[in-house]
């Protein structure tokens, strides 16, 4: 590693200063490439023209080579061969390869970048709506580290009924970086209920919502996310001017892209 501890303070003329200076800058340049290269342990290591195994393998690294590491992409590593070809090697593959140090690679914190600079994000979430058993999928969209906006389609089965739901969510991320990163979503839509029972009067109901919450996530592995919320709904039934309030409980999974 680089050691900023003690900077080169080289005497003497202008030139002389000039020439250690670019002395110390070519040292560290090496040292800092050294530290991002590593040593092919498997038979041998697969380049594809792109991240993703739909991209074809154009060159095969053999063991004992080394290759520098360049950046990553979700389960993929960009790598710079020993002869400039630059290609895409699968992160599981690449956890099989030695630093100089003999020391086995983990990629966990380029992982977790991936999760910062991420776009897409896809959900299955269950749990309780009312009283009754929930379950929502989502698909979200992040603006920026502290800003996104999600659909939801939800549907509750109760004793009595069924509540049929689509919301669209704007979700506030105070602290992104934060390994349990709480959220608070702000949200409206609409409910359909259905009645499961022949009761006098029954009917089927279509009424608008609006709702708050808060809740918490947290980057697991690989692509999954856990996250955790608790929602309070306000359903404008337009019954005697009685709105309705219930409290959603869910936990689930998605997966980022």
């Amino acid at each position: 590693m680089i050691n900023l501890a003690e900077p080169c303070r080289p005497p003497g003329n202008f030139v002389t200063r000039l020439l250690l200076l670019l002395s110390c800058a070519f040292t560290c340049v090496a040292q800092a490439a050294s530290e991002n290269r590593v040593i092919v342990v498997d038979p041998y290591l697969e380049l594809h023209t792109g991240p993703g195994r739909g991209y074809p393998i154009f060159h095969v690294v053999e063991r004992n080579e080394s290759v520098t590491l360049l950046r990553g992409k979700t389960d993929w590593i960009k790598l710079r061969t020993a002869d400039g070809k630059e290609g895409w090697a699968y992160r599981d593959q690449m956890e099989r390869t030695l630093a100089p140090s003999g020391e086995r690679l983990r990629f966990t914190a380029q992982t977790a970048e991936d999760y910062q600079r991420r776009r897409w994000e896809l959900g299955l979430l269950g749990g309780d709506y009312g009283g009754a058993a929930l379950i929502t999928i989502y698909a979200g969209y992040t603006f920026t580290p502290t800003l996104s906006a999600e659909f939801s389609a939800s549907q509750a089965l109760g004793d009595f009924s069924t509540a049929t739901m689509a919301h669209l969510n704007l979700l506030s991320h105070p602290f992104p970086t934060w390994r349990y990163s709480p959220f608070f979503t702000l949200g409206a839509g609409g409910v359909r209920t259905e009645p499961r029972v022949t009761l006098v009067q029954a009917r089927d109901r279509s009424d608008p919502t609006a709702h708050v919450g808060v809740g918490v996530r947290t980057y697991l592995t690989r692509r999954f996310i856990f996250r955790a919320e608790y929602k309070h709904h306000v359903v404008f039934t337009g019954i005697d001017e009685r709105n309705e309030d219930i409290d959603e409980w869910k936990a689930g999974f998605a997966f980022f892209f």
